[in-house]
């Protein structure tokens, strides 16, 4: 309310046609109940003019009794008194000066004084503290002049101590030459108002921390499809912030498309609204983001309703299905491709083979099936691990695909196995053609991580409609081709005949025997006599192993040893092979026989496997037998294979006070300057040149070259195979220091060999 003061005559008493009420002032109340100002007002004659209605007035003032006829400016008096003091809110009257010149009931309910402790306030008693900054800064406006009224929203401090939240509304009442007479405050408890407002804050707040906690983004529109809400992960999505996209339409913001036909979906917020219900979003649909990236989304929208049940906007739930999607595909991709190469896998190459196998059936045709198996593949991931054997197969792979048409398909089976499908031949020598061009292409070294790696390949060639009538019959016979084309000599290609098929259940009969023969203690070994030619005398011996079958009968190692190493056994093999043969050379030590040294056969396998060393200082250990009466035989072919590495186990062993020995030396690759490097204490001539060299020139000048090599390197040469007398007197004109063979002695199992060498010992004693 604005309000105005004006001075009348003195003694002046009447009401005015404007409502203008003057009154004698008789103390801070004229006689007519107004207010003029503090207690130094006595003699002032103001007039008030009342804008607006203050409200009913009681049925009487309190100086006339009840029931009483009022004149009617009496009447007005106490209509004025009653709308102050039983007002339904607070009302004051205040001195510039702050202090408490008039307070109603309502007033004094809200702040808990008494009518007489609050007039003996002033309104900073009962102002919270924070708020008084404000509440002055106000006041000296009005007192200023710059405002008429204003209201605010404070804190009073109720006289229990808890603050009561109150909406003021203030103006000053000024006289005629404009002098501040007091202010006219209207206060409501608002308690129950900010109650409702906190209540309703915090339930936004958690809906608003909720929504903006999950993982899924969320969007609401209005009934005209215009944005409402978004929540950070909404923002996050669309590109958008809620400042931003709110009033904008759902489209501009929300941009999506069918992933396939890369056309606009319809909005699931529109169907929502439209059939009054909650709907899933289309598969597979694309949202297009502010900056026109674009990621897979899976959602749904539903209506938001009123307390009336009418419909007022709707809401849509959404995520990213990017991450998710991309693992379908890559499951999806697994199950048909090998997760190394990428190349097919086995279900795949079925698939194909069928489809190949169908066509050729209709149109009369052939079809090529060729088993590849990398030879000693495993030698290398013993070796190098697994990681260089990886990067291998990599290799291989690319190099396979360079050697087949667009229409072939190259498959991994596992391991080291591939398959090549040739769906379309019209000869079976097409089919070699195929298997010769990728033999030629894998002779080439590897190069890997700064290695190169020499590997060859076996292959095994299975023709439909000649070696299979379906998919499984094609691709075992292309197998059992693949095994003969390893017992060939590996590094070659074999077509598919029937007799093969004999060959490889005898050979998987082998396998299956061998895996617990171990276990059966079925192993035992023979020791063979090294003699020195020149004087006759034995100079060591050879554990060789044989398997008792209990069928078969005896196996020798060339039967049996290979599979070992295909199947990988030959490690625990070839452990106990050790540790037995150590064993018995101590136990002969031991009971007084002559001391020799025990040659072991050692495969690459074994070689390369990580624990050898250990394995064969805890061999020695566990036997007590010293390092120098062991030699380790190893043949050509795996020193030859990754020759830095195997020159370092090498110096170990040597370190270790372990002989080192070429076995079947000439049958392999190694070069001289190779045989410089390594710690090699002996040479090996394979027997296949003894048995040939007394009827082949080359045979012979090939013995005469490794007796005189052994002599220039300082190593001892023995020829393996001596079985007749010619052949002896052969190797002694050459001065070949050693020799073995069925002319001194057949292999000996460990009581026979002790029995021969103390029958020696008798003859030289006699």
């Amino acid at each position: 309310m604005r309000y105005r003061t004006e001075a009348p005559p003195e003694g002046d008493e009447t009401l005015g046609s404007e409502g203008r009420l003057t009154v004698r002032p008789t103390g801070p109340f004229g006689a007519s109940g107004d207010l003029l100002r503090g207690d130094d007002v006595n003699d002032r004659t103001v007039t008030t003019k009342i804008k607006g209605k203050l409200g009913p007035a009681p049925a009487a003032s309190r100086s006339r009794s009840k029931g009483a006829h009022l004149p009617p400016r009496e009447a007005l008096e106490a209509r004025v008194h009653g709308a102050f003091d039983y007002a339904a809110i607070g009302m004051a009257l205040a001195a510039p000066d702050g202090r408490w010149l008039k307070v109603n009931q309502a007033l004094c309910e809200i702040v808990g004084y008494s009518e007489r402790e609050m007039l003996a306030l002033t309104y900073r008693d009962i102002t919270h503290p924070d708020d008084l900054a404000t509440i002055s800064a106000d006041a000296t406006k009005l007192l200023a002049g710059e405002i008429a009224t204003y209201e605010i929203e404070k804190r009073y401090v109720h006289k229990l101590g808890r603050s009561v939240p109150v909406s003021l509304s203030m103006s000053l009442v000024r006289d005629a030459n404009d002098a501040p007479l007091y202010f006219i405050w209207q206060v409501q408890d608002i308690s129950a108002r900010k109650s409702t407002e906190a209540a309703l804050f915090a339930e936004q707040e958690r809906a608003r921390v909720t929504l903006n906690s999950i993982g899924d983004a969320v969007l609401t529109t209005d009934m005209k499809g215009n944005i409402s809400y978004l929540n950070v992960v909404a923002e996050k999505m669309t590109g958008w912030s809620l400042e931003e996209a709110a009033g904008r339409p759902l489209a501009e913001v929300f941009h999506i498309l069918d992933g396939t036909t890369r056309q606009p979906s319809r909005s699931p917020a529109e169907l929502a609204l439209t059939e009054n219900k909650t709907v899933g979003m289309a598969a597979g649909v694309v949202l297009v983001r502010r900056d026109g990236s674009e990621v897979g989304i899976e959602d749904s929208a539903a209506p938001i309703h009123d307390h009336d049940g009418k419909a007022i906007g709707a809401v849509l739930v959404f995520h990213d299905v990017t991450a998710s999607r991309e693992m379908m595909e890559k499951t999806a991709h697994l199950a048909h491709y090998d997760f190394l190469t990428d190349l097919p896998n086995r279900p795949l190459l079925n698939e194909r083979l069928a489809q190949a196998i169908a066509l050729a059936r209709r149109h009369r045709r052939r079809a090529a099936v060729l088993f590849l198996d990398l030879d000693r593949f495993k030698d290398i991931n013993d070796s190098l691990g697994h990681a260089m054997g990886d990067k291998l197969l990599l290799s291989v792979a690319g190099r396979l695909l360079a050697c087949v048409r667009v229409s072939d398909t190259v498959s991994r089976q596992g391991g080291d196995e591939f398959i090549v499908l040739l769906p379309d031949i019209d000869r079976p020598q097409d089919a070699g053609h195929f298997a010769a061009k990728i033999l030629s292409a894998l002779a080439l070294p590897h190069e890997i991580d700064g290695e190169e790696l020499h590997v060859t390949m076996s292959i095994g060639i299975a023709l439909y409609p000649d070696d299979g009538q379906d998919v499984d019959t094609v691709i075992k016979s292309a197998d059992t081709a693949m095994y003969h084309a390893k017992e060939s000599g590996r590094d070659n290609y074999q077509f598919f005949a029937q007799e093969m098929n004999t060959r490889v259940v005898e050979r998987l009969s082998i396998e299956a025997r061998l895996r617990g023969a171990l276990e059966r203690r079925e192993f035992s070994l023979h020791y063979q006599p090294k003699i020195n030619l020149e004087s006759g005398a034995l100079i060591g011996t050879e554990a060789l192993i044989r398997w008792r079958h209990p069928v078969r009968g005896t196996i020798l190692p060339e039967q049996f040893i290979p599979i070992a190493e295909e199947c990988g056994l030959i490690i625990p093999i070839g452990d106990w092979v050790l540790r037995e043969a150590c064993g018995q050379a101590k136990a002969w030590i031991d009971a007084g026989l002559e001391a020799v040294p025990v040659a072991v056969n050692i495969s690459a396998v074994q070689l390369r496997h990580k624990d050898f060393l250990e394995s064969v200082r805890g061999v020695l250990a566990e036997t007590g037998l010293e390092p120098r009466w062991l030699e380790l035989e190893l043949t050509e072919s795996v020193l030859m294979q990754d020759a830095e590495s195997t020159g370092r186990t090498l110096q170990a062993l040597k370190a270790l006070g372990v002989q080192l020995a070429v076995d079947d030396f000439g049958t392999g690759y190694s070069s001289l300057s190779y045989l410089t490097q390594f710690p090699i204490d002996t040479l090996k001539i394979d027997q296949s040149f003894v048995h040939k060299m007394l009827l082949n020139t080359s045979d012979a000048s090939m013995i005469s070259t490794v007796i005189s090599m052994g002599k220039n390197l300082n190593q001892r040469v023995i020829a393996e195979g001596v079985e007749t007398k010619q052949q002896l007197k052969f190797l002694q004109a050459r001065e070949c220091s050693e020799g073995q063979g069925y002319y001194f002695s057949h292999p000996l199992n460990a009581d026979d060999f002790e029995k021969y060498v103390k029958a020696r010992a008798s003859l030289a004693v006699h």
